[in-house]
């Protein structure tokens, strides 16, 4: 009996652990995804982000990189977001369509719309096309840069807004990664 019930405490602990891992925000997207593997020479994964890239600097992207996406990638895409924001998640970048064979991005990644390499931008919580950097009221906030591969080009207008693109993206989510950085605005 005992060891029976050990057997199952052990599934129980599995399958509390698979759950429990970052997984997706977008609905509908297959239950098995393989992890890319973004970074940024700017900052570490849950270090601070240095104020060059908000609006307390000069309020430009940070370079960002990552490994080789899963086979069949067909495009990437990415989005930043704060949900620490008062108003409820706040979107500062909304960019896909980015070619499968690009491995970076780099610092002051231009905002107009569209791009010659076929990469889109998107709206961000401004209106804005581009990225537009942390910026938070009060207190320290989490920033999560979100990058995902997917199996299709997306048949998106630029300037989608993340709802759009996340229902876009329904579905066709080969891997994905998060960099997630903090900042306080300085006083």
């Amino acid at each position: 009996m005992r060891r029976h019930v050990l057997g199952g405490i052990g599934i129980l602990v599995v399958v509390l652990l698979v759950g429990c891992g970052r997984g997706t925000d977008v609905p509908g997207s297959p239950t098995q995804t393989t992890a890319l593997s973004l970074s940024s020479p700017a900052f570490v994964h849950e270090g601070t982000i240095p104020a060059r890239y908000t609006c307390d600097g000069d309020d430009i992207s940070p370079a960002l990189i990552w490994d080789e996406p899963p086979a069949g990638t067909q495009r990437l895409a990415l989005i930043v977001d704060d949900p620490d924001a008062p108003v409820g998640t706040w979107v500062h970048w909304v960019l896909y369509n980015i070619p499968s064979d690009t491995r970076e991005l780099p610092e002051a990644f231009p905002s107009d719309a569209e791009l010659p390499d076929g990469s889109v931008n998107g709206k961000n919580g401004w209106g804005d096309t581009g990225y537009g950097g942390p910026c938070p009221p009060s207190g320290t906030h989490r920033y999560y840069f979100k990058l995902y591969a997917l199996d299709t080009m997306l048949d998106l207008e630029p300037g989608a807004t993340k709802a759009q693109l996340l229902k876009a993206m329904e579905g066709h989510v080969l891997g994905e990664d998060a960099l997630m950085g903090t900042y306080q605005k300085q006083q």
